[in-house]
């Protein structure tokens, strides 16, 4: 069931204006940062937040319409949300969360147990049909809110952060589980994330919402081989630069940024990869044209590498072991040279 939202209201601070369209069977990757309209967007599709303006359509079917009156309650919407924090109702049994959609739309309780109980033998939950939510780890009450979720047949899955709220080891095997669900679903899910892995795991496709708009979108390839804002450049560990090109150079500010290929003239956006950039206790000889001196703001460990920041014509991030950073002695307020190849510079325009 194909999802089609033109989305404009206003909440609070929020001024949102979106469009988003999913085909079915796919996992469309909402990103973006704090406050800028992610969860607004999956209300809204809900039916808990109204349009002023716009419409949700999923499978051609007019869910929320300002200008033509429309406005299916949520209930009747055959939209499943999935909180962050499962949202079981601790009274019911495992079964009977699980069962609670088929129930609410009229099935008598043995039939939506009955419907309910392959749901939880599919996320390997079989063996608590009876147990209480508060029995559960954390690991085991989301797979039971997404069960409950699918069960219910819905057109549309919208996952809120679904497994933010679980630990590292956890959310691991909980999201190889969801990825493994959502191969055999063929409705649309609109996922909501901060995690990279996520939406690497999961998503065919990705936009990014920044302040209520839509800043990019497209498949996954395309928004992470060519980043336009700093936000997605942050996510997926890259330094993204802006500046006016001319031939083999690119005017960034106070610097020049020499490159391997001619640029056509115009604004033009550059990545360098952190591993790409080198540095140095006094400025390197030779036939290096990429050489800037800066100054070391803070050192972060990442896995079994070292991103150090720097701060200087172009503010970038470098990545190197820390047998670098012993041997070359560094430490935050240094002032060192930082250098990189042309060859190691992507050019695309802005």
């Amino acid at each position: 069931m194909s999802l089609e939202a033109s989305i404009t209201l206003s909440l609070g601070t929020l001024d949102l204006d979106v469009e988003l369209i999913a085909p079915a069977g796919t996992v469309l990757a909402v990103l973006g940062p704090n406050g800028s309209g992610k969860t607004t967007i999956l209300r809204a599709i809900a039916g808990l937040e109204p349009l002023q303006a716009g419409h949700v359509r999923v499978a051609q079917r007019v869910l929320d319409d300002p200008a033509t009156a429309t406005l299916v309650p949520p209930e009747q919407r055959r939209v499943a949300l999935v909180h962050q924090d499962f949202v079981l109702f601790p009274h019911l049994s495992v079964l009977d969360n699980v069962a609670f959609g088929a129930r609410s739309a009229g099935a008598s309780k043995a039939a939506s147990r009955r419907a309910a109980e392959p749901w939880l033998d599919r996320v390997g939950l079989a063996s608590y049909t009876a147990a209480r939510p508060a029995e559960l780890s954390g690991g085991q009450a989301q797979r039971v809110a997404l069960a409950r979720a699918l069960a219910a047949e819905p057109d549309v899955l919208l996952l809120d952060e679904p497994l933010a709220s679980l630990d590292v080891a956890t959310r691991a095997a909980t999201r190889r589980d969801l990825r493994s669900h959502l191969d055999g679903y063929q409705g649309t899910t609109v996922l909501v994330t901060h995690d990279p892995l996520d939406v690497l795991m999961l998503a065919d496709h990705v936009a990014i919402l920044d302040q209520g708009r839509i800043t990019q979108a497209g498949s996954l390839a395309e928004v992470t081989t060519h980043p336009r804002t700093r936000y997605v450049a942050d996510l997926i560990g890259t330094n993204l630069l802006r500046g006016s090109a001319d031939g083999a150079t690119v005017r960034c500010d106070e610097a020049v940024v020499a490159v391997a290929d001619y640029v056509a003239p115009g604004d033009t956006f550059l990545t360098i990869p952190p591993s790409a950039i080198t540095l140095h206790l006094v400025r390197p000889e030779g036939s290096a044209r990429n050489v800037w001196p800066v100054a070391i703001t803070a050192i972060d460990p990442l896995g079994s590498r070292m991103r150090v920041h720097l701060d200087g014509p172009l503010p970038l991030v470098a990545e190197i072991t820390p047998a670098a950073v012993a041997e070359l002695g560094l430490q935050v307020d240094a002032h060192v040279w930082a250098s990189a190849k042309a060859t190691e510079i992507t050019t695309y325009p802005a």
